[in-house]
């Protein structure tokens, strides 16, 4: 299963290694799901880390980045398909990427904007919260 991660799952991550978002992180190691992000998400995890808890960008630099496939940009055309879909700018390049690399899941835990898509499938991809990512990974069998 391909998981892709907003930028808040993967900062939790960093800031808590024994938290749940670092889970999905042990899942992958195990052969549960490939764990996929783009620069853009990477950029703004870079960004709160640095002005909120600079102690986690190690962690983050050497632990988390490197479990991950970074992925390419979306087409601008995605994004505005995304905005169409009622997701802000900063927002709608999360979903278009996730959709355009076709990830099973985007996970996010970006419940104001994100909550209204949680559940649905959107060209093949469901978008969930972490407790949701979870569930699923662990009701399949490994890759």
């Amino acid at each position: 299963m391909r998981l892709f991660l907003d930028a808040n799952v993967i900062f939790a991550a960093a800031i808590s290694p024994n938290g749940r978002c670092s889970a999905l992180f042990q899942l992958a190691s195990a052969g549960y799901c490939v764990l996929l992000t783009s620069p853009h998400a990477l950029e703004e995890t870079r960004r709160n880390i640095t002005a909120k808890y600079p102690e986690a960008l190690t962690r983050l630099e050497r632990d988390l980045i490197p479990e991950v496939v970074i992925v390419g940009e979306e087409p601008l055309s995605r994004v505005y398909w995304a905005i169409e879909l009622g997701l802000p700018l900063k927002d709608a390049p999360i979903l278009a990427t996730a959709v355009e690399n076709r990830a099973d899941l985007l996970v996010t835990g970006d419940k104001k904007h994100f909550g209204s898509f949680y559940g649905q499938v959107l060209e093949g991809m469901t978008v969930v919260d972490l407790q949701k990512a979870i569930a699923r990974l662990l009701n399949q069998e490994k890759l």
